[in-house]
């Protein structure tokens, strides 16, 4: 067999394997969309769930879902990207560092379900707090905060070493160089890894079902108190997030449209998660453009 006919072989085989992602990806997401999107209306996204009533909607899950993200990112965002700072500029070669990212990639690897029966354990029972909206903030920080610090250092390392190298030399010190040349030129691609990992933590289900909860008490929205046992942003009240409430319809669910509910939520998931994916995407290459304009 001559090269070129190796290369058209491999340029085959790989075009296949394209076109069968793709194709399966299209397919899942045709599957959802279509069977979800009729179910989508205003009163739907503006309705509470009910547990025995027909046309409820999931007003509070995709509020909780939206505010758990929000909890989980104030945390894990200054948390991982300080530890990519100190990966990439601070932590010095050897076996303790490499001990520290092989605990990473571990902690990277973890099934959610095993994060979740360890908040559960943490910040369930050993606090005392029962389920809660920051026991689920926490245990999706811990499931989430290696794929930032990971995100954050190969961003880091991947700035010219000229531009560090220009700011030490004019005597700059060094973590003045890494707040007004480094953070500034990795922002883009730190950036674009948080909004993804924003996905992820939407999404989640498991983490979310040992420490949110199945449940949400009734809330009142006019009252935004964040100490009230009925308002929306007390972090301390049951959550059930709209991943959770799939799994709850489907599993435990006695409401008679069980079936309409269950596409609509999905449907809706499946939309969110699609558009935090673009939203990087589009922010990652407009600021990659700005910075690349500016130099």
């Amino acid at each position: 067999m001559n090269s070129k006919t190796a290369d058209r072989i491999a340029t085959g085989v790989f075009i296949a394997i394209a076109i069968i992602i793709i194709s399966i990806l299209v397919g899942l997401f045709s599957y959802i969309l279509v069977n979800g999107l009729k179910h989508i209306s205003l009163d739907f996204l503006t309705t509470p769930s009910s547990n025995v009533r027909a046309g409820g909607g999931i007003r509070d899950q995709l509020f909780n879902s939206f505010y758990i993200l929000f909890i989980t990112m104030l945390i894990a965002l200054p948390l991982g990207v300080g530890g990519g700072i100190y990966m990439a500029e601070y932590a010095k070669p050897g076996k303790i560092t490499d001990i520290v990212r092989s605990c990473i990639e571990v902690l990277a690897s973890l099934p959610s379900i095993v994060i979740g029966m360890f908040g559960l354990l943490m910040f369930v029972n050993l606090t005392g707090w029962g389920y809660t909206i920051l026991g689920g903030a926490l245990a999706l920080t811990v499931f989430n905060l290696p794929v930032i610090v990971r995100v954050s250092e190969d961003a880091i390392r991947a700035v010219p070493s000229d531009l560090k190298e220009a700011s030490l030399a004019l005597g700059i010190t060094k973590w003045h160089t890494i707040k007004t040349v480094l953070l500034p030129s990795a922002f883009p691609t730190i950036l674009t890894g948080a909004i993804l990992a924003a996905g992820r933590v939407f999404g989640e289900a498991a983490a979310l079902l040992f420490t949110a909860g199945l449940s949400t008490p009734r809330l009142d929205y006019a009252n935004w108190n964040p100490f009230s046992v009925q308002s929306p942003l007390n972090i301390f009240r049951p959550a059930e997030t709209l991943a959770v409430h799939i799994w709850s319809v489907n599993t435990q669910g006695l409401i008679p449209d069980v079936e309409e509910v269950s596409n609509g939520s999905a449907a809706v998931l499946v939309i969110s998660v699609l558009v935090f994916n673009l939203l990087a995407r589009w922010i990652g290459s407009m600021i990659h453009k700005k910075v690349t304009a500016s130099k």
